[in-house]
Protein backbone atom coordinates (compact mmCIF):
# COMPACT_ATOMS: atom_id res chain seq x y z
CA UNK A 1 0.00 0.00 0.00
CA UNK A 2 1.17 3.53 -0.48
CA UNK A 3 1.72 5.57 2.54
CA UNK A 4 0.15 9.08 2.32
CA UNK A 5 0.93 11.90 5.38
CA UNK A 6 -3.18 13.26 4.94
CA UNK A 7 -5.65 11.16 2.96
CA UNK A 8 -8.89 13.30 2.67
CA UNK A 9 -12.55 11.55 2.17
CA UNK A 10 -15.17 13.94 0.49
CA UNK A 11 -14.15 16.63 -2.37
CA UNK A 12 -17.19 18.59 -1.47
CA UNK A 13 -16.15 22.40 -0.70
CA UNK A 14 -14.67 21.49 2.88
CA UNK A 15 -12.82 18.55 1.38
CA UNK A 16 -11.54 20.42 -1.40
CA UNK A 17 -10.10 23.29 0.59
CA UNK A 18 -8.56 20.73 3.33
CA UNK A 19 -6.58 19.23 0.16
CA UNK A 20 -5.35 22.46 -1.17
CA UNK A 21 -4.64 23.54 2.30
CA UNK A 22 -2.65 20.25 3.39
CA UNK A 23 -0.61 20.05 -0.24
CA UNK A 24 0.10 23.54 0.37
CA UNK A 25 1.85 22.50 3.46
CA UNK A 26 4.52 20.54 1.42
CA UNK A 27 2.95 17.05 2.60
CA UNK A 28 2.03 13.99 0.93
CA UNK A 29 -1.83 14.08 0.21
CA UNK A 30 -4.68 12.21 -1.45
CA UNK A 31 -8.19 12.80 -2.12
CA UNK A 32 -10.89 10.33 -2.54
CA UNK A 33 -14.83 11.24 -3.70
CA UNK A 34 -17.57 8.67 -4.29
CA UNK A 35 -18.58 10.49 -7.31
CA UNK A 36 -17.52 13.07 -10.12
CA UNK A 37 -16.00 16.05 -9.53
CA UNK A 38 -18.27 18.67 -9.03
CA UNK A 39 -21.47 16.17 -9.06
CA UNK A 40 -25.16 17.41 -8.04
CA UNK A 41 -25.33 14.75 -5.38
CA UNK A 42 -24.62 16.88 -2.26
CA UNK A 43 -24.22 20.22 -0.90
CA UNK A 44 -21.62 22.09 -3.21
CA UNK A 45 -22.79 22.46 -6.49
CA UNK A 46 -25.32 25.57 -8.42
CA UNK A 47 -23.70 29.03 -8.42
CA UNK A 48 -24.04 30.72 -5.38
CA UNK A 49 -23.83 30.82 -1.66
CA UNK A 50 -24.08 33.61 0.56
CA UNK A 51 -20.90 34.88 2.47
CA UNK A 52 -21.32 37.26 5.78
CA UNK A 53 -20.33 37.50 8.97
CA UNK A 54 -23.34 38.32 10.68
CA UNK A 55 -24.06 35.19 12.86
CA UNK A 56 -26.29 34.65 15.89
CA UNK A 57 -22.93 32.57 17.80
CA UNK A 58 -19.98 34.94 18.30
CA UNK A 59 -17.33 32.03 17.26
CA UNK A 60 -18.92 31.69 14.07
CA UNK A 61 -18.71 35.46 13.28
CA UNK A 62 -15.17 35.06 14.55
CA UNK A 63 -14.50 32.55 12.37
CA UNK A 64 -16.43 34.25 9.26
CA UNK A 65 -13.69 37.43 9.38
CA UNK A 66 -11.16 34.56 9.23
CA UNK A 67 -12.69 33.26 5.96
CA UNK A 68 -12.78 36.60 4.41
CA UNK A 69 -9.35 36.85 4.74
CA UNK A 70 -8.69 33.45 3.03
CA UNK A 71 -11.20 34.20 0.65
CA UNK A 72 -9.03 37.32 -0.22
CA UNK A 73 -5.99 35.20 -0.56
CA UNK A 74 -7.73 32.72 -2.77
CA UNK A 75 -8.49 35.99 -4.95
CA UNK A 76 -4.87 37.18 -5.10
CA UNK A 77 -2.91 33.44 -5.61
CA UNK A 78 -5.57 32.49 -8.68
CA UNK A 79 -6.80 35.92 -9.59
CA UNK A 80 -10.05 34.87 -10.18
CA UNK A 81 -13.17 36.59 -8.41
CA UNK A 82 -14.95 34.53 -6.08
CA UNK A 83 -17.04 36.49 -3.71
CA UNK A 84 -19.34 40.08 -4.76
CA UNK A 85 -19.97 41.89 -2.19
CA UNK A 86 -23.58 43.09 -2.23
CA UNK A 87 -24.71 44.34 1.34
CA UNK A 88 -26.92 42.26 2.97
CA UNK A 89 -30.32 42.13 5.16
CA UNK A 90 -31.48 40.22 8.11
CA UNK A 91 -35.50 40.63 8.75
CA UNK A 92 -36.65 40.14 11.88
CA UNK A 93 -40.40 40.33 13.24
CA UNK A 94 -41.22 42.35 15.86
CA UNK A 95 -42.57 39.71 18.20
CA UNK A 96 -40.56 39.24 21.42
CA UNK A 97 -39.34 35.81 20.33
CA UNK A 98 -37.86 37.40 17.30
CA UNK A 99 -36.64 40.38 18.85
CA UNK A 100 -34.64 38.18 21.03
CA UNK A 101 -33.28 36.45 18.83
CA UNK A 102 -32.57 40.12 17.06
CA UNK A 103 -30.96 40.78 20.17
CA UNK A 104 -27.99 38.14 20.30
CA UNK A 105 -27.53 38.55 16.71
CA UNK A 106 -26.48 42.09 17.49
CA UNK A 107 -24.87 41.16 19.82
CA UNK A 108 -23.01 38.48 18.49
CA UNK A 109 -21.34 40.95 15.91
CA UNK A 110 -20.80 43.97 19.00
CA UNK A 111 -18.41 41.34 20.35
CA UNK A 112 -16.58 40.64 17.37
CA UNK A 113 -16.19 44.72 16.15
CA UNK A 114 -18.14 43.98 13.15
CA UNK A 115 -20.18 47.36 12.10
CA UNK A 116 -23.85 46.82 11.36
CA UNK A 117 -26.81 49.28 11.01
CA UNK A 118 -30.53 48.76 12.59
CA UNK A 119 -32.98 50.16 9.98
CA UNK A 120 -37.00 50.18 9.75
CA UNK A 121 -39.39 49.44 7.24
CA UNK A 122 -39.51 52.82 6.15
CA UNK A 123 -35.52 53.47 6.10
CA UNK A 124 -35.40 50.01 4.07
CA UNK A 125 -38.51 50.65 1.32
CA UNK A 126 -36.03 54.47 1.43
CA UNK A 127 -32.94 51.93 0.31
CA UNK A 128 -34.35 48.97 -1.71
CA UNK A 129 -37.86 49.91 -3.26
CA UNK A 130 -37.61 46.44 -4.37
CA UNK A 131 -39.23 45.19 -1.02
CA UNK A 132 -42.57 45.77 1.08
CA UNK A 133 -41.52 45.58 4.43
CA UNK A 134 -44.42 45.45 6.89
CA UNK A 135 -43.93 48.18 9.57
CA UNK A 136 -43.45 45.73 12.41
CA UNK A 137 -39.97 44.47 11.36
CA UNK A 138 -36.50 45.46 12.10
CA UNK A 139 -33.96 44.74 9.90
CA UNK A 140 -30.21 44.45 10.60
CA UNK A 141 -27.95 45.61 7.82
CA UNK A 142 -24.16 44.58 7.09
CA UNK A 143 -22.00 46.05 3.91
CA UNK A 144 -19.58 43.04 4.14
CA UNK A 145 -22.21 40.74 3.27
CA UNK A 146 -22.16 38.87 -0.21
CA UNK A 147 -22.44 36.01 -2.87
CA UNK A 148 -19.55 33.41 -3.55
CA UNK A 149 -19.29 31.75 -6.70
CA UNK A 150 -20.00 27.85 -5.29
CA UNK A 151 -19.04 26.01 -8.30
CA UNK A 152 -15.89 27.51 -8.62
CA UNK A 153 -14.68 27.94 -5.26
CA UNK A 154 -14.78 24.26 -5.67
CA UNK A 155 -12.88 23.70 -8.57
CA UNK A 156 -10.67 26.28 -8.01
CA UNK A 157 -9.57 24.62 -4.76
CA UNK A 158 -9.59 21.64 -6.30
CA UNK A 159 -7.19 22.39 -8.90
CA UNK A 160 -4.92 24.44 -6.26
CA UNK A 161 -4.48 21.01 -4.51
CA UNK A 162 -3.21 19.49 -7.56
CA UNK A 163 -0.63 22.37 -8.20
CA UNK A 164 0.33 21.54 -5.10
CA UNK A 165 0.99 18.04 -5.72
CA UNK A 166 -2.08 16.59 -4.10
CA UNK A 167 -3.81 13.49 -5.86
CA UNK A 168 -7.56 13.90 -6.35
CA UNK A 169 -9.24 10.35 -7.26
CA UNK A 170 -12.73 10.76 -8.40
CA UNK A 171 -15.49 7.71 -8.76
CA UNK A 172 -13.60 6.13 -5.78
CA UNK A 173 -16.07 4.90 -2.81
CA UNK A 174 -14.29 5.20 0.57
CA UNK A 175 -15.64 2.11 2.06
CA UNK A 176 -13.86 1.92 5.45
CA UNK A 177 -10.90 4.42 7.31
CA UNK A 178 -9.18 1.68 9.95
CA UNK A 179 -7.25 2.81 12.43
CA UNK A 180 -3.83 1.01 13.04
CA UNK A 181 -2.65 -0.02 16.14
CA UNK A 182 0.71 1.27 15.94
CA UNK A 183 -0.95 4.72 14.77
CA UNK A 184 -2.24 5.96 11.13
CA UNK A 185 -5.34 4.87 9.22
CA UNK A 186 -5.61 2.42 6.71
CA UNK A 187 -7.79 3.37 4.06
CA UNK A 188 -10.36 0.37 2.07
CA UNK A 189 -11.67 1.92 -1.09
CA UNK A 190 -13.31 0.72 -4.57
CA UNK A 191 -9.64 1.06 -5.83
CA UNK A 192 -8.07 -0.62 -3.23
CA UNK A 193 -6.21 0.42 0.30
CA UNK A 194 -4.22 2.96 1.02
CA UNK A 195 -2.38 3.97 3.98
CA UNK A 196 -1.95 7.41 5.70
CA UNK A 197 -0.90 9.32 8.99
CA UNK A 198 -4.07 11.42 9.35
CA UNK A 199 -7.25 11.00 7.54
CA UNK A 200 -9.71 13.61 7.32
CA UNK A 201 -13.52 12.83 6.74
CA UNK A 202 -15.60 15.53 5.06
CA UNK A 203 -18.04 12.95 3.93
CA UNK A 204 -21.12 15.41 5.12
CA UNK A 205 -24.60 13.12 4.76
CA UNK A 206 -22.44 9.84 4.50
CA UNK A 207 -20.34 10.54 7.40
CA UNK A 208 -21.82 7.72 9.76
CA UNK A 209 -20.88 5.50 7.11
CA UNK A 210 -17.96 5.56 8.43
CA UNK A 211 -17.70 6.36 11.95
CA UNK A 212 -20.27 3.33 12.17
CA UNK A 213 -17.28 0.75 11.93
CA UNK A 214 -15.88 2.35 14.64
CA UNK A 215 -18.47 2.38 17.30
CA UNK A 216 -19.38 6.73 16.76
CA UNK A 217 -22.70 8.28 15.28
CA UNK A 218 -23.09 11.63 14.43
CA UNK A 219 -26.99 12.96 14.82
CA UNK A 220 -27.70 14.24 11.92
CA UNK A 221 -30.89 15.01 10.01
CA UNK A 222 -30.85 14.34 6.23
CA UNK A 223 -33.58 16.20 3.71
CA UNK A 224 -33.66 17.50 0.09
CA UNK A 225 -33.84 21.00 -0.31
CA UNK A 226 -34.64 23.72 -3.08
CA UNK A 227 -33.62 26.79 -4.77
CA UNK A 228 -35.70 28.64 -7.20
CA UNK A 229 -34.60 30.77 -9.71
CA UNK A 230 -36.99 33.72 -10.67
CA UNK A 231 -37.14 36.06 -14.01
CA UNK A 232 -37.82 39.70 -12.67
CA UNK A 233 -40.09 41.92 -14.91
CA UNK A 234 -37.41 44.23 -14.51
CA UNK A 235 -34.42 42.19 -13.80
CA UNK A 236 -31.77 46.02 -13.56
CA UNK A 237 -33.50 46.72 -10.45
CA UNK A 238 -32.18 43.53 -9.04
CA UNK A 239 -28.27 44.12 -10.04
CA UNK A 240 -25.80 43.24 -7.15
CA UNK A 241 -25.30 47.39 -6.96
CA UNK A 242 -29.08 47.63 -6.50
CA UNK A 243 -30.57 45.19 -4.09
CA UNK A 244 -28.96 43.25 -1.49
CA UNK A 245 -28.95 39.28 -0.08
CA UNK A 246 -31.45 39.34 2.14
CA UNK A 247 -32.89 36.49 5.28
CA UNK A 248 -35.93 36.66 6.86
CA UNK A 249 -36.00 35.07 10.37
CA UNK A 250 -39.72 34.61 10.95
CA UNK A 251 -41.65 31.14 11.95
CA UNK A 252 -39.74 30.27 8.63
CA UNK A 253 -36.56 31.04 7.33
CA UNK A 254 -36.44 32.30 4.26
CA UNK A 255 -33.41 34.18 2.48
CA UNK A 256 -32.25 35.64 -0.98
CA UNK A 257 -30.02 36.93 -3.60
CA UNK A 258 -29.79 39.61 -6.27
CA UNK A 259 -29.41 39.39 -9.83
CA UNK A 260 -25.69 37.27 -9.88
CA UNK A 261 -24.91 35.90 -14.01
CA UNK A 262 -27.55 35.69 -15.24
CA UNK A 263 -31.11 38.20 -15.40
CA UNK A 264 -32.85 35.62 -12.65
CA UNK A 265 -33.18 35.89 -8.42
CA UNK A 266 -32.54 33.20 -6.45
CA UNK A 267 -34.57 32.29 -3.67
CA UNK A 268 -35.56 29.52 -1.32
CA UNK A 269 -36.93 28.52 1.96
CA UNK A 270 -34.20 27.13 4.89
CA UNK A 271 -34.51 23.74 6.52
CA UNK A 272 -37.94 23.15 4.36
CA UNK A 273 -37.75 19.50 6.54
CA UNK A 274 -38.36 17.40 3.56
CA UNK A 275 -36.10 14.53 5.17
CA UNK A 276 -34.97 11.34 3.07
CA UNK A 277 -31.66 9.97 3.06
CA UNK A 278 -29.51 9.98 0.19
CA UNK A 279 -30.13 7.08 -1.17
CA UNK A 280 -33.67 8.23 -1.43
CA UNK A 281 -33.50 11.68 -2.91
CA UNK A 282 -35.56 12.25 -5.85
CA UNK A 283 -33.90 15.28 -7.39
CA UNK A 284 -37.46 16.10 -8.16
CA UNK A 285 -38.50 19.52 -6.33
CA UNK A 286 -41.52 20.04 -4.40
CA UNK A 287 -44.48 22.27 -5.88
CA UNK A 288 -45.74 22.44 -2.46
CA UNK A 289 -42.15 24.26 -1.31
CA UNK A 290 -42.76 25.70 -4.92
CA UNK A 291 -45.86 27.15 -3.88
CA UNK A 292 -45.19 28.34 -0.61
CA UNK A 293 -41.77 29.66 -1.66
CA UNK A 294 -43.94 32.05 -4.45
CA UNK A 295 -46.22 33.12 -2.15
CA UNK A 296 -44.18 34.55 0.20
CA UNK A 297 -41.91 36.32 -2.32
CA UNK A 298 -45.09 37.96 -3.76
CA UNK A 299 -45.34 39.26 0.05
CA UNK A 300 -41.83 40.46 0.43
CA UNK A 301 -40.76 41.42 -3.12
CA UNK A 302 -43.87 42.12 -4.52
CA UNK A 303 -43.61 41.80 -9.01
CA UNK A 304 -46.98 41.10 -10.53
CA UNK A 305 -44.95 39.85 -13.77
CA UNK A 306 -42.23 37.93 -11.99
CA UNK A 307 -42.03 34.11 -13.65
CA UNK A 308 -40.64 30.95 -12.14
CA UNK A 309 -37.62 29.89 -14.45
CA UNK A 310 -36.34 26.53 -12.75
CA UNK A 311 -35.80 24.56 -8.98
CA UNK A 312 -32.63 23.05 -8.37
CA UNK A 313 -32.33 20.37 -5.31
CA UNK A 314 -29.92 20.06 -3.23
CA UNK A 315 -28.89 18.06 -0.06
CA UNK A 316 -28.89 19.41 3.33
CA UNK A 317 -26.90 17.77 6.84
CA UNK A 318 -28.09 19.20 9.60
CA UNK A 319 -26.52 18.26 13.14
CA UNK A 320 -28.37 19.72 16.24
CA UNK A 321 -28.21 23.44 16.65
CA UNK A 322 -26.72 22.96 13.58
CA UNK A 323 -23.67 23.13 15.31
CA UNK A 324 -20.36 22.34 13.15
CA UNK A 325 -17.76 19.10 13.54
CA UNK A 326 -14.32 20.41 13.42
CA UNK A 327 -12.38 17.74 15.73
CA UNK A 328 -9.97 14.22 16.02
CA UNK A 329 -12.40 11.57 17.02
CA UNK A 330 -11.48 10.97 21.17
CA UNK A 331 -10.70 7.70 20.67
CA UNK A 332 -8.99 7.81 17.28
CA UNK A 333 -6.75 11.20 17.14
CA UNK A 334 -5.74 10.04 13.67
CA UNK A 335 -9.02 10.66 12.34
CA UNK A 336 -10.71 14.14 11.86
CA UNK A 337 -14.02 15.22 11.09
CA UNK A 338 -15.49 18.17 9.63
CA UNK A 339 -19.30 18.44 8.98
CA UNK A 340 -20.43 21.92 8.31
CA UNK A 341 -23.85 21.31 8.77
CA UNK A 342 -25.67 23.40 6.30
CA UNK A 343 -24.36 26.36 6.65
CA UNK A 344 -20.72 25.95 5.75
CA UNK A 345 -20.03 27.49 2.34
CA UNK A 346 -19.07 31.14 3.94
CA UNK A 347 -16.66 29.80 5.74
CA UNK A 348 -15.26 27.21 3.45
CA UNK A 349 -12.15 28.38 2.81
CA UNK A 350 -11.23 28.71 6.87
CA UNK A 351 -12.82 25.58 7.65
CA UNK A 352 -10.41 23.72 4.67
CA UNK A 353 -7.54 25.68 6.37
CA UNK A 354 -8.59 24.33 9.98
CA UNK A 355 -8.65 20.75 9.12
CA UNK A 356 -5.27 20.36 7.20
CA UNK A 357 -3.82 22.51 10.19
CA UNK A 358 -5.39 19.71 12.48
CA UNK A 359 -4.28 16.46 9.97
CA UNK A 360 -0.56 18.23 9.77
CA UNK A 361 0.77 20.50 12.88
CA UNK A 362 -1.89 18.82 15.31
CA UNK A 363 -3.54 22.29 16.27
CA UNK A 364 -4.91 25.55 14.90
CA UNK A 365 -5.00 28.79 16.33
CA UNK A 366 -8.36 29.80 15.20
CA UNK A 367 -11.12 28.82 18.21
CA UNK A 368 -13.05 25.13 17.37
CA UNK A 369 -13.61 24.31 21.09
CA UNK A 370 -17.17 24.58 20.41
CA UNK A 371 -17.36 22.48 17.62
CA UNK A 372 -16.86 18.65 19.20
CA UNK A 373 -19.25 15.82 18.51
CA UNK A 374 -22.60 17.54 19.23
CA UNK A 375 -25.65 15.96 21.97
CA UNK A 376 -28.86 14.86 20.05
CA UNK A 377 -30.85 17.56 20.69
CA UNK A 378 -33.57 18.87 18.57
CA UNK A 379 -31.86 20.90 15.33
CA UNK A 380 -32.67 24.49 15.46
CA UNK A 381 -33.37 25.83 12.25
CA UNK A 382 -32.03 29.37 12.74
CA UNK A 383 -28.59 30.40 11.11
Amino acid sequence: MEHFDVAIVGLGVLGSGAAYYAARKGVKVIAFEQFELGHVRGASHDTSRIVRTSNFTPEYVKLAKSAYKDWAELEGVTGQKLLTITGGVVFFPQEKRYMELASGFTKSLDVNGVPYELLDSKEVKNRWSQFDIPENVSTVYTADTGIAHASRTVSTLQSLARAHGAILKEQTRVDSVTPKPSGGVVIKTSAGQFEAAKAILATDAWINHLLGPLGMHIPISVMQEQVTYFKPADPTAFEPDRFPVWIWNGDKCFYGFPCYGEPTIKAARDTANNFMTPEQRTFVHSSQLLEELSSFMENLVPDKDRQSLRTVTCQYSITPDRQFVITPLEKYPDIIVGLGAAHAFKFAPAFGRVLAELAVDGKTDEDISKFGFPKPETANSKL
